[in-house]
């Protein structure tokens, strides 16, 4: 086991900073999927796992972003991964799988542009 956590880490060290987004992207993205998934079955605590590991990326996400270097693009990134955790949040709350499939899509988005520039 110690020998594949070793491999995994690595991968991850070794990515490009395009490629490591994506990468978190597709995570949140996965874990949105998930948390929908055990919303329909009305498994909440589950549900609210899901959402609160993608929250945790795309704080991450928002963290990261180089405010000076980014200029406006950092701007209205950061204005959109406030409204994704205010509409997650809303969504944990009201147990509205709709709301998670909006922000699935705006990361989804976001994700292709990525990929454009990583690859």
């Amino acid at each position: 086991m110690n020998g594949i956590r070793a491999y995994q880490d690595t991968a991850v060290t070794t990515q490009s900073k395009g490629r490591l987004i994506v990468m978190l992207y597709e995570g949140a993205v996965r874990f949105l999927k998930l948390a929908i998934k055990e919303a329909e079955a009305k498994n909440y605590e589950a549900k609210g796992n899901y959402i609160s590991k993608a929250l945790d990326i795309i704080t991450e996400l928002n963290a990261v972003l180089d405010m000076n270097a980014g200029g406006e693009v950092a701007g209205n990134l950061r204005k959109l991964y406030f409204f994704m955790n205010e509409r997650l949040s809303q969504a944990n709350s009201k147990n509205d799988p709709e709301m998670i499939r909006q922000v699935i899509a705006l990361l989804e988005e976001l994700n292709q542009g990525w990929k454009a520039i990583a690859d």
